[in-house]
């Protein structure tokens, strides 16, 4: 696993390019900046690793635009030591960025074979959730609940109960993108016990959030 000076260059512009898009949090921009984001890719994609692009992985699902990562990322306003549940694991490329940022993330996957691959293949690169757990997204994590903030990557039909009740009581953080064929970016801020704050970010397009339908 290799990560050189060309793959640091390549970062560098792919910041430049997401900076000129709008991401102004530096935190979140030195952290794209230090990812190895091509590892995450099978080796056939490496020439795009670093285009602000989404691209397949295994089990018909997709890694992030860089971009939409930065985006997620910003609006949960990360600070070290937050602790962050997040739903849909996949590559592992967003969990690093939380990690990155000095997160205690814990992760959710519905694909048993990205389940297994991200598990092993994250801590390889340095970079260790507290928990990667296979299950039911829509369900959350209420053992580990409440949490600062919430991420949800994949395109949900709604937004899950669950997930709003685990937030943090006050001020915690769900960034979700709602709808069927189109998303729109949605932070839910918690206000209080039935309080959240609603906001829209503009349209995004996500594979589907699957569903334990056992």
């Amino acid at each position: 696993m290799k990560d050189t000076f060309k793959h640091k260059g390549l970062r560098q512009q792919l910041v430049n390019v997401i900076k000129a898009k709008g991401i102004q949090d530096e935190k979140v921009l030195a952290a794209i900046g230090k990812i190895p984001r091509h590892l995450f890719m099978d080796s056939g994609f490496l020439d795009h690793a670093y285009q602000d692009k989404a691209f397949p992985i295994a089990a018909d699902q997709t890694i992030s635009q860089p971009y939409t990562v930065a985006f997620q990322t910003e609006l949960m306003q990360v600070s070290p030591e937050d602790k962050v549940l997040e739903i849909g694991t996949g590559s592992g490329y967003q969990t690093a960025v939380l990690c990155e940022l000095g997160a205690r993330v814990y992760s959710i996957e519905r694909q048993q074979e990205l389940f297994k691959k991200t598990s092993k293949f994250l801590p390889k690169l340095g970079y260790r959730a507290k928990k990667i757990i296979f299950g039911d997204g829509y369900k959350g994590l209420p053992d580990e609940a409440p949490f600062d903030s919430i991420i949800v990557t994949a395109g949900a039909p709604f937004v899950p109960k669950p997930l709003l009740s685990q937030l943090k009581v006050d001020g915690g953080r769900l960034v979700i993108p709602v709808g069927d064929d189109v998303q729109v970016m949605t932070l839910f801020i918690r206000k209080g016990p039935k309080e959240f704050e609603q906001h829209e970010f503009g349209e995004f397009r996500f594979v589907p959030l699957l569903e334990d339908r056992n």
